[in-house]
């Protein structure tokens, strides 16, 4: 029965200490959510369309 006591208050002891760590570790990633909130109002402008990937595949696939 001794064991079983020293074994619990063992874990207890780590138990604020391994709460102390995971709420360190999971602030960050808690807080992208809320950093991403006003994302929506950035304006990009559309991507340009690439030509000519084409003929250089092309070519490089004729010389191999």
């Amino acid at each position: 029965m001794n064991r079983i006591v020293a074994n619990a208050f063992k874990i207890l002891r780590l138990v604020p200490r391994a709460t102390l760590i995971l709420m360190i570790l999971a602030a960050p990633v808690l807080a992208v959510p809320t950093l991403r909130a006003d994302a929506g109002s950035t304006i990009e402008a559309p991507a340009l369309k690439k030509n000519g990937v084409g003929f250089v595949l092309l070519v490089s696939l004729r010389r191999g």
